[in-house]
């Protein structure tokens, strides 16, 4: 062995069986222990006793119940909440949107007729018949009115709250501008008729359209809450047909383990789960009918009939117009008058209205009013042509009677169109009536659904849970 060179031999010797000498290396260091095992999660350990629970015919009863509970209570509380949510936008269309879209509408035709009514009365002059003047302050008192309720019951930064606050700071401007046409009139100087024109400008181009748009906007909610409360209760009907198909296996493994043909629990919770799905399903479908009722037989017709009294409103108070302009004003050709171009364009929606409002009409008391309006109209047309007529030739102080009338001309086109407007209000009217019985009838086929659902869930988990516990008490 040179030197740098180690030679370890580590070697124990003990006499072997035969007489000779055992070697064997020797032990090395002790090995560590194995680590504790770390600690088990909840989950884990519930994981844990489910899988041995399910080894067992009494474990496997026993989840079996805890589900179907858990399903039928999952299904009653997906009815609860869907149902609630109809309920109240069916609440909101018949006592909150459809109302703030009626009185929208209200609010336009109330500030087109105190157009039509100034300008009835500046046509009279100093003789301004007095029932005139009243019907332009009661529609100027209705629409501060109306302006103050929609403020009260409009959401805060919607598009509506823009438009009211518009209305509320122009309608002031309006009135005092009719105002000092009227106070001229009365002292005979012509200026009058230029303070009435701009007024009417006011009221064409910043107040109705103001007002055009919160009734667009007001609808545009009530068809929202419309869509709302026909919607169908899909989560819910979803859950129904789950926990029904969950009793119905349960039931059916029950009879192939036992031969026994009925469980009363479970029974009872099948039928418990069927009436709620059963209840929910035809309340809704009538609450459906009775709201596309109220939409297409009573809204749609309430817009065709307001549109055609606004038209309506603003033809006569072209007519009157074309009077007080006398020829100042042009239309865009610069050749005709511009008021009387607006009549006649106003006359045609007015047909147009009228056509479509006796088409949707589905009873004898909602068309009558309608033809009534419709024979007005054309009374009117004969009557209006027959006053132009007469201008034309120059002839003003006969004219005029011819439209707003007087003692000796009761067939005018004024009274004609005071036949219409009473004809359109009676029609409007039994559209509302209308609407309100069927969105009504809609809200009603909900009625104690909600209470209903509950009730009926908690019976059935509770019957589920007593059909389990009955063949449990079969292994004890």
């Amino acid at each position: 062995m040179t030197e740098g060179e180690v030679t370890v031999a580590i070697t124990s010797r003990a006499p072997a069986p035969g007489g000779g000498v055992s070697t064997t290396p020797a032990a090395g260091p002790p090995a560590p222990p194995p680590a504790p095992p770390g600690p088990r999660t909840a989950w884990a350990e519930g994981v844990e006793r489910l899988r041995a629970a399910a080894t067992t015919e009494p474990g496997r009863l026993r989840i079996i119940g805890a589900v179907l509970a858990a399903l039928v209570l999952l299904f009653g509380t997906s009815a609860v909440w869907e149902v609630s949510d109809r309920v109240t936008a069916a609440e909101d269309v018949v006592g909150h949107s459809q109302p703030l879209s009626a009185d929208a509408a209200s609010l336009y035709r109330s500030l087109a007729d105190a157009d039509t009514a100034s300008s009835s009365g500046f046509l009279a002059g100093a003789q301004e018949p007095r029932e005139v003047r009243e019907r332009y302050e009661k529609d100027i008192a209705n629409a501060s009115r109306l302006l103050v309720n929609a403020a009260a019951n409009t959401d805060a930064g919607g598009d509506s709250r823009k438009e009211i606050a518009l209305l509320g700071q122009q309608l002031p401007r309006y009135t005092g501008l009719i105002e000092q046409a009227r106070a001229t009139n009365r002292q005979g100087l012509p200026l009058g008729g230029a303070y009435l024109r701009y007024a009417n400008e006011q009221m064409s181009t910043v107040l109705l359209p103001a007002a055009q748009r919160l009734y667009e906007a007001e609808t545009g909610r009530l068809y929202k809450d419309y869509d709302d409360a026909r919607s169908w209760p899909a989560v819910a009907t979803l859950t129904g047909l789950l926990a029904l198909g969950a009793l119905v296996w349960a039931q059916r493994r029950n009879y192939r383990r036992t031969n026994r043909v009925f469980n009363h629990g479970l029974v009872a919770a099948t039928a418990a789960a069927a009436v709620v799905l059963l209840w929910l399903t035809v309340g809704q479908t009538l609450a459906r009918s009775g709201l596309s009722e109220a939409r297409s037989g009573g809204q749609e017709s309430l817009k065709v009939l307001n549109d055609a009294r606004i038209a309506s409103l603003q033809a006569r108070a072209g007519e009157n117009l074309t009077l007080i302009a006398r020829g100042a004003v042009l239309a865009e050709d610069k050749t005709s008058d511009k008021y009387d171009v607006e009549f006649t364009k106003n006359m045609k929606e007015l047909d147009s209205g009228l056509a479509t409002a006796l088409r949707l009409a589905d009873d004898s008391s909602g068309r009558r009013p309608v033809q009534q309006a419709v024979d007005g109209v054309a009374q009117w047309k004969r009557r209006h042509a027959a006053a132009r007529e007469t201008d034309m030739r120059g002839d003003y102080e006969l004219a005029l009677p011819q439209v707003i009338g007087d003692k000796d001309h009761k067939d005018s086109s004024g009274a004609s169109f005071d036949t219409v407007d009473a004809s359109l209000e009676q029609a409007v009217a039994h559209e509302q009536e209308q609407f309100t019985q069927a969105a009504r009838g809609g809200l009603g086929a909900l009625g104690g659904l909600v209470t209903g659902s509950a009730a009926l869930a908690v019976i059935g988990a509770a019957a589920a849970l007593l059909g389990i516990g009955r063949r449990l008490s079969e292994y004890r």
